[in-house]
C-alpha cells in the first residue's frame, strides 16, 4: 500500500526545501521538491544602475556569494561589449577556485558526511587500528595512535554533555551505516581538520577581495584591486607568496584527505552508485578562462551539455535554448519564458499553514523550472566533470580514472548519489592543483610590466547603446548559474538569474515532466519510511542552496521588517 511521507526542512543545506515523495513496496514511486519561501531580490534591481548589479546579487546567498557577483558583471560586460585585463581574468579565476574548494570540503565533512558517519560509533574503535588505516590510505601527518586516542577523548567529552543535536548516533540507530567504528572515528578527525582547513582556504577572498563573505574588489570591466610590487597595500610579491601558501594547504588536504576518504568510504556504500541517477542530463557553462582573448573563450573547464548519458555525444549550449516554466510554480506568469522575458511576481496558490501534504496536482513550489529545449538538466559538479571527460580534459580524465579503476567500476557508476559525491572530490583536487597555474601566471605576466586590472572606456553611462541585453555564466560550486540583464537608458529594465539549486530542485514543467531532485528519488529504496535517510543522502549529494532559489516568508503574511536601499 502506498505512503505519502514528508521532510520539511530538509536540514543541513542553505535554505529551506520541502520533499514529498510516495513510498509503495519500499521504495519510492514519485516525489515532488518545493520551496517554500520566496524570492525577490530580483525585483529590487529594477530601475539601478547595471554597474551596481553585482554588490546586491551578492545577497541572493550568505555562502557562495563571489558566485552571484561575477556572474552579474559577466551579464554587464556581455550587454555593452566589455573585455576585461587579462589580470583581471586571473585574479578572478583564483577567487572563483578557492571558493570551488573550501565550497566543496565544507560540503562533504560539514553537510554531507554525516549521512555515511557515525560519529558516535566512533567510541567504539581502536586508535591503533585507526592510525594502521589512515596510514594505509595516504602519507597525512595526523595519523598516529596518540593523535586518534586525542581525538576519541574530545568525542567521548561531548557525547557526555547529551546535547549531540545532528550528531545522534547514525540517525537513531539506522540500519544503513556501515563503517566499521575505526573509519568513523577517521572520518569524525577530519571532520573537525576541515573546520581549520576551509578557514585558511578561504583567505585567498581576504587576500584579494578584502573580505569574505561578499568580497568588495569586483567590478564591472575588471578589478577593483591594484597591482603595484612597491606597495603593500596592492597585489605583489608578497601577496603572490601568501596565495601560494594558502593554496598549498588545499592541495595537501584534498590530495592527502578529502580523496582518500571517498575512496575509503565507497567500498561500503557501492550500492549507492546505482541509485539516483535521475534524467541523466547534464549541463555545464564551462569556467576559468586562462588565455589573453579572456572569457568565454579558452576556458579550462569545457562547456557542453549531456543527454541520456550518452557521453560520445558533446552539445553546445546555446543561452536562446533556456526558459523558465512556472506551471506549477507560484507565479503569476504561467508560460515557459526566456530569463530575457521572465517575470517575478508571485502568485500563492498553496494550502494555507499549517498543512499536511502539498497539492502537486495544481502549484507547489516557488522554485520555478528552468528548462534546455524543453528538457530538464542537472548542473553542478557532476555535469562539469563528465563533460570535461568526455571532452577529454587530460586532468580531469586523469583523475576520473583512478578513482574508478580503484573502486574497480566503469564511468556508468558515476550517474549516481554516490557519482555526485565523487565528483566533487575529484573537481576539488584537479581545481586546487590549477589554482597555483593562475597565481604563477599572474605573478608572470606582473613581471612583464603588466599592472592593468580595469578597463575603463565604456564604464560611463553616456557611452553605452539606448537599450543592451547581456547574459552572464559562471559555474558556481554547486552549478551552472546564468545572470541575464536588460538595459534601456543607462538603467536596469529586467534582471533574471537562474541558479543551479533552480535548475536542480525546480518542480514538474508544464508536461508533468520531474525535475532533477524529484527524478532522481524515485526507485530509490526506504528501509524505514519513519526515518527516511535515504531521501536525504541523494538530496545532499546536489548540495541543495535554496536561499539562492527564494527569501523572504511569513506564513502569517505580517510584515517582519522595512528596509529601505539608497
Amino acid at each position: 500500500m502506498a505512503e505519502r511521507i514528508v521532510v520539511d526542512p530538509i536540514t543541513r543545506i542553505e535554505g529551506h526545501l520541502r520533499i514529498e515523495a510516495k513510498v509503495e513496496n519500499g521504495k519510492i514511486v514519485d516525489a515532488w521538491s518545493s520551496g517554500t519561501m520566496f524570492r525577490g531580490i530580483e525585483k529590487i534591481l529594477n530601475g539601478r544602475d547595471p554597474r551596481d548589479a553585482w554588490y546586491i546579487t551578492q545577497r541572493f546567498c550568505g555562502v557562495c556569494t563571489t558566485v552571484h557577483s561575477i556572474a552579474s558583471i559577466r551579464a554587464v560586460e556581455n550587454a555593452l561589449g566589455i573585455k576585461v585585463p587579462y589580470n583581471a581574468e586571473l585574479i578572478r579565476n583564483i577567487i572563483m577556485g578557492s571558493q570551488y574548494i573550501q565550497d566543496h570540503v565544507v560540503h562533504f565533512y560539514h553537510l554531507h558526511a554525516l549521512d555515511w558517519v557515525d560519529i558516535t560509533s566512533a567510541l567504539q574503535a581502536d586508535p591503533k587500528k585507526t592510525a594502521a588505516l589512515q596510514q594505509s590510505v595516504s602519507d597525512w601527518k595526523y595519523s598516529s595512535e596518540d593523535y586518534f586516542r586525542g581525538i576519541q577523548e574530545r568525542i567521548g567529552a561531548f557525547v557526555k554533555t547529551g546535547r549531540l543535536g545532528p550528531f545522534a548516533n547514525a540517525y537513531w540507530g539506522h540500519s544503513a551505516y556501515k563503517l566499521p567504528p575505526e573509519a568513523n572515528l577517521m572520518a569524525t578527525a577530519h571532520y573537525l581538520q576541515a573546520l581549520e582547513l576551509q578557514k585558511e582556504i578561504i583567505k585567498i577572498h581576504a587576500v584579494l577581495g578584502s573580505k569574505n563573505p561578499h568580497p568588495q574588489t569586483f567590478l564591472v570591466g575588471g578589478m577593483a584591486i591594484p597591482i603595484d610590487p612597491n606597495s603593500q597595500n596592492a597585489i605583489n610579491a608578497d601577496k603572490i607568496a601568501m596565495l601560494l601558501e594558502y593554496n598549498k594547504l588545499a592541495v595537501e588536504f584534498v590530495e592527502q584527505v578529502y580523496v582518500p576518504d571517498i575512496l575509503a568510504v565507497a567500498p561500503f556504500y557501492l550500492d549507492w552508485a546505482g541509485i539516483g541517477a535521475g534524467h541523466k542530463n547534464y549541463m555545464s557553462y564551462g569556467e576559468f578562462p586562462e588565455t589573453q582573448l579572456g572569457y568565454p573563450n579558452d576556458m579550462w573547464l569545457p562547456s557542453g551539455i549531456i543527454k541520456g548519458g550518452d557521453l560520445s555525444n558533446i552539445i553546445e549550449v546555446d543561452q536562446a535554448k533556456i526558459a523558465e516554466d512556472s506551471a506549477h510554480a507560484w507565479y503569476v506568469d504561467k508560460s515557459a519564458k526566456h530569463p530575457y522575458d521572465g517575470s517575478t511576481e508571485r502568485h500563492y496558490t498553496g494550502p494555507k499553514p499549517p498543512y499536511d501534504f502539498l497539492d502537486v496536482e495544481k502549484e507547489y513550489s516557488y522554485v520555478k523550472a528552468p528548462r534546455y529545449e524543453g528538457e530538464p538538466m542537472e548542473v553542478g559538479p557532476l555535469a562539469r566533470m563528465l563533460v570535461a571527460y568526455a571532452k577529454g580534459h587530460p586532468e580531469v580524465k586523469a583523475v576520473v580514472d583512478a578513482v574508478l579503476g580503484k573502486l574497480n567500476a566503469g564511468p556508468e557508476v558515476l550517474f549516481s548519489t554516490l557519482g555526485r559525491t565523487a565528483a566533487r572530490a575529484i573537481e576539488s583536487l584537479v581545481t586546487a592543483k590549477r589554482v597555483d597555474k593562475w597565481i604563477m601566471d599572474l605573478a608572470t605576466n606582473i613581471k612583464s610590466g603588466d599592472y592593468q586590472v580595469h578597463a575603463g572606456s565604456k564604464w560611463e553611462p553616456s557611452t553605452w547603446p539606448s537599450v543592451a541585453k547581456g547574459y552572464g555564466y559562471h559555474e558556481a560550486p554547486r552549478g551552472a548559474l546564468g545572470h541575464w540583464i536588460v538595459i534601456k537608458d543607462g538603467a536596469i529594465k529586467n534582471y533574471q538569474a537562474v541558479v543551479p539549486s533552480t535548475w536542480n530542485a525546480g518542480p514538474m514543467d508544464k508536461g508533468d515532466v520531474h525535475g532533477p531532485y524529484e527524478q532522481s528519488l524515485i526507485g530509490t529504496p526506504i528501509a524505514d519510511p519513519d526515518k527516511p535517510l535515504e531521501i536525504l543522502r541523494t538530496i545532499h549529494s546536489f548540495d541543495p542552496c535554496l536561499a539562492c532559489a527564494v527569501h523572504l516568508y511569513d506564513e502569517k503574511d505580517k510584515l517582519r521588517s522595512k528596509v529601505k536601499i539608497l
